[in-house]
């Protein structure tokens, strides 16, 4: 186990679920001053938390996945350092997320029980579908993050500027293009941790943490990332050199 790693994913990804899902938590529950300030306010919260969540974790010495679906887009892509030290990006990713939700809850802990929607306690924490449609929905993820991966892996090949930097406005411009159909998971960890912490906090009012489509911003993500490793692994050789 790589403990520098580990700390880095739980850290950084601890920091991109507070500010995530706290966008959404401002937006959505009541008598916050955000409230219903809208999507384009979440998807640019979302992104400029991949920004503050990458970075530290740079800083702190992991490569910056902060989502499982990237670790294994990576793996399948062959990166050394994502293949030697995927337990320790996997354990930090979702105890990071799991806590990140936490603190969302404890920020916010006098709005639970001025909002009277369960649902939209629940959307604080974790994705669901605009529409909910199991196939359309699950090609939905797939898509929102064979687009990440394919960035994740294409930008440094072409341009100079800091990783976090480039991937924070590639979730910025998924969520504005592709998240209104469910709301743009394309991290298994961003979903599924925030969901448990759902499911067990004391939550005044909430409802179900609907397990049953809990699987799909699961598997979703991890199909489209490696989708979208083994094309680039075909198309690296064709691309030009600059």
């Amino acid at each position: 186990m790589n403990m520098q790693i580990l700390v880095a994913e739980t850290i950084g990804t601890m920091l991109l679920i507070l500010l995530g899902d706290g966008v959404v938590a401002n937006v959505l529950l009541g008598k916050t001053k955000g409230n219903n300030s809208g999507w384009i306010v979440i998807t640019w919260a979302w992104g400029m938390a991949v920004f503050v969540g990458a970075y530290v974790a740079v800083a702190l010495g992991s490569g910056a996945h902060l989502n499982p679906a990237v670790t294994v887009g990576l793996m399948v892509a062959g990166n050394q350092n994502a293949i030697a030290n995927a337990p320790s990006y996997f354990i930090g990713e979702f105890v990071g997320a799991f806590l990140g939700a936490v603190l969302v809850w404890l920020h916010y802990f006098p709005h639970w029980k001025e909002t009277a929607d369960p649902g939209l306690k629940l959307a604080v924490f974790s994705t669901g579908p605009a529409i909910r449609n199991t196939a359309m929905n699950f090609i939905s993820e797939v898509i929102g993050t064979f687009v990440l991966m394919f960035a994740i892996l294409a930008i440094p090949k072409v341009w100079s500027l800091p990783g976090p930097f480039t991937v924070a406005l590639a979730v910025l411009v998924i969520g504005l293009a592709l998240g209104g159909t469910t709301g743009y998971a394309i991290n298994p960890a961003r979903d599924l941790s925030p969901r448990i912490a759902h499911a067990i906090l004391p939550i005044p009012g909430k409802g179900s943490s609907d397990w049953g489509y809990a699987w799909i911003p699961v598997v979703g993500p991890i199909v489209g990332a490696v989708i979208a490793a083994l094309l680039f692994n075909i198309l690296l050789p064709l691309m030009p050199v600059v």
